[in-house]
């Protein structure tokens, strides 16, 4: 089966992503196609702009660039010191940006109310990621015959349209990556051919469409990693209804986006059997080839794999850079990506007529404990929904 990683934007969160894909590589099940927005579209590029033996070096070497340095090690601090040192990491984000990813704009008309060039209409500025993946990626392996297919998700600003960027075009460039995580106000709009466009994530966050209308209907085993969770509970304090809403605003819509899947291709099995049960004379080849181009024989496998850390219900979970919560992350994702290989459900029989099975991660309880998927401490950031 052709491999596919959908991943989601969610900042700091992106860190799980990388796990994910860690427990991937040592399984062999490096993607051949991998799809992101915002942080997703930076990992991406990351897997897909570098060969086989050097991804993980090279996706370590960013998250390691862009942590902010913990004064103490969070495992030895009670859960009140942890997140009391994680809120000022977080502040200290908001003043000084994050190294080799953005800084804030000094002396800034923007942020007084003023005019600005389009390009300057925000609160910081990414001059330093385009240098880090001009640095941590091969953009001319990128564009290259051979390698792994990259498509990252951007928002047209003047019309509203997601726009997707293909390596398979062989133009992609740093500016297609930043483009797709130019969050406002934040970060400013990256100019493509003319165009100003936005982040991804403000369309859709979670890049699955891209797969599920993919002219190339081959049976898929898609990984698809959700960083925002779309349940949780009746929010009671300020903090807890922005980060409430920060969670519905980008968690995956994915459930919709499937059902429409699994009914439209229903339809044209119906539309092809329909078809050939008309008498021989009325087939013609142009139809045929018409019902063989809309191809309904393949089968999609989803494994979701959903980033579950509860993060103290901070709003601002996205921009806590702390290492010690970036390597928490990070270990999580290649438990969880762990867990789903054992499982391996994409292996089990299904009829040729299956459209979809969609995988989730299997209870804890059926899983052995190992170093890999032990955490210590356990306590509310390593704590599962």
């Amino acid at each position: 089966m052709r491999v596919v990683l959908v991943l989601q934007g969610g900042g700091a969160l992106g860190a799980y992503q990388a796990g994910v894909y860690q427990a991937l590589h040592e399984h062999g099940l490096s993607p051949d196609w991998v799809v992101g927005t915002s942080i997703g579209a930076i990992n991406a590029a990351l897997l897909a702009g570098n060969r086989r033996e050097h991804r993980l070096q090279r996706i370590k070497a960013f998250w390691d660039r862009i942590a902010s340095r913990d004064p103490f090690d969070l495992n030895r601090l009670s859960d009140a010191q942890r997140r009391q040192n994680i809120q000022f990491s977080t502040l200290g984000t908001l003043f000084s940006g994050v190294r080799g990813f953005f800084r804030p704009r000094s002396f800034n008309p923007f942020a007084a109310g003023l005019p600005v060039a389009p390009e300057q209409a925000s609160f910081y500025d990414t001059d330093e990621l385009t240098a880090t993946l001009k640095e941590l990626v091969d953009f001319d392996y990128l564009n290259g015959p051979g390698g792994m297919r990259l498509t990252v998700n951007a928002l047209r600003v003047k019309c509203g349209s997601l726009v997707g960027f293909d390596s398979l075009n062989g133009n992609l460039c740093a500016d297609h990556v930043r483009a797709s995580g130019a969050l406002p106000p934040g970060f400013p709009p990256v100019r493509i051919d003319g165009d100003l466009y936005w982040d991804g994530g403000l369309y859709s966050n979670t890049p699955l469409e891209t797969v599920l209308y993919d002219a190339e209907q081959v049976d898929t085993l898609c990984f698809m990693v959700d960083l925002w969770s779309s349940e949780g509970p009746e929010p009671r304090t300020l903090e807890e209804v922005q980060t409430r809403q920060k969670d519905v605003t980008f968690a995956s819509r994915s459930r919709r986006h499937l059902v429409d899947y699994v009914n439209t291709r229903r339809l044209q099995r119906k539309v092809r059997e329909l078809y050939a049960a008309l008498p021989d004379k009325a087939h013609a080849p142009c139809t045929e080839r018409e019902l063989i181009e809309l191809g309904c024989e393949s089968t999609l496998h989803v494994v979701r794999l959903p980033y579950a850390g509860h993060d103290w219900h901070m709003p601002l979970k996205d921009i806590n850079f702390s290492q010690g919560s970036i390597t928490w992350r990070w270990d999580q994702g290649y438990a969880d990506a762990q867990r789903a290989i054992a499982a391996a459900g994409w292996l089990n029989f299904v009829s040729e007529d299956t459209p979809l099975v969609v995988h989730e991660l299997p209870p804890l309880a059926t899983v052995e404990p190992t170093a890999a998927n032990r955490v210590p401490g356990g306590r509310d950031i390593g704590a599962r929904t």
